[in-house]
């Protein structure tokens, strides 16, 4: 995984947490019908019933959310790898500038025996 391009990357995590979503979402819902079915009343089966749908109306939506988010920022990044691969990069090369290297370290030698005197 350490070779995977980010964007890979970022698709894989939302895949494996719109499962995880969508796992939690039909626990609670295969709870709410399990309450519906023990309930005393035709109301409060009703009620539980209408909740176990929601749930997963809105897991769903959530889900879908989640997966439509990491697909734009996976896209963007991978976009902006490939933007950033095809623009040229200008080098500026700092050419070295009066004397050689071999002049400086003379004239440090001359400046430390003027002071030592």
């Amino acid at each position: 995984m350490a070779d995977a391009d980010l964007d890979v990357v970022i698709r894989q995590l939302a895949r494996q947490l719109h499962t995880g979503l969508m796992t939690r979402a039909k626990e609670r819902r295969d709870r709410f019908n399990g309450l519906a079915a023990k309930a005393k009343g035709k109301e409060t089966g009703e009620r539980f019933k209408m909740m176990a749908k929601a749930t997963m109306e809105q897991a769903t939506a959530a889900a879908k959310r989640l997966q439509m988010s990491a697909d734009n920022v996976a896209d963007s990044y991978a976009r902006s790898m490939r933007l950033a691969a095809s623009t040229p990069v200008t080098v500026k090369v700092e050419k070295a500038k009066g004397e050689k290297p071999a002049k400086k370290a003379a004239k440090a030698k001359k400046a430390k025996a003027k002071k030592a005197k």
